[in-house]
């Protein structure tokens, strides 16, 4: 089996993707909102992070996390994560024959994307893109239409103007662009 390594770096803020094993017409995540609050309020309590940024569609999500000084364990974070969203879900997902063979579940895909920030304009970037992807993905025309995102608080902080990514502009864009 393939070792996949990870950078580990205490303290610092991280951009993941995390996506569904069945994407294509998946509207689990936003039908399940409530399970994934629910989720990241248990991994919170129990392996302390700030989430600084965050988008939930519906067949993955987006988010930028601080991690607090001493600690770097995002993997363990991710896989409790998932643990406690897919627990009591119906096992109506398919499931491959590793998986099967395993015990584990098809929700999640098994793998997650990560970037260490390394820098304001880093943020700013990955914040953006953040807040903008329901408008990328077409579910709505501007990023304060979609209620799944940290972009209200993001508005309410002045960090954004509120019509911010609207009609697929992106004015003023923290990064001073």
């Amino acid at each position: 089996m393939t070792e996949y390594r990870r950078a580990r770096h205490p303290g610092a803020t991280w951009f993941f993707t995390v996506n569904l094993a069945e994407r294509h017409g998946n509207r689990l995540l936003v039908e399940q909102i409530d399970r994934l609050r629910g989720a990241l309020a248990i991994v919170k309590r129990r392996h302390p992070l700030k989430i600084e940024a965050i988008v939930v569609l519906p067949d993955h999500l987006h988010c930028l996390w601080r991690l607090p000084p001493g600690d770097s364990d995002y993997g363990v974070r991710w896989g409790l994560v998932k643990s406690a969203f897919s627990r009591g879900l119906p096992a109506v997902e398919r499931r491959s024959t590793s998986r099967q063979t395993r015990g584990e579940r098809g929700i999640w895909q098994r793998r997650f994307w990560e970037h260490m920030v390394r820098d304001e304009d880093d943020f700013a970037r990955h914040a953006d893109y953040i807040h903008y992807n329901p408008v990328k993905h077409g579910w709505v025309k501007a990023p304060s239409e979609w209620k799944h995102s940290s972009f209200g608080r993001f508005v309410e902080n002045g960090i954004y103007p509120a019509g911010w990514g609207g009609s697929g502009q992106m004015t003023g864009l923290p990064t001073g662009e």
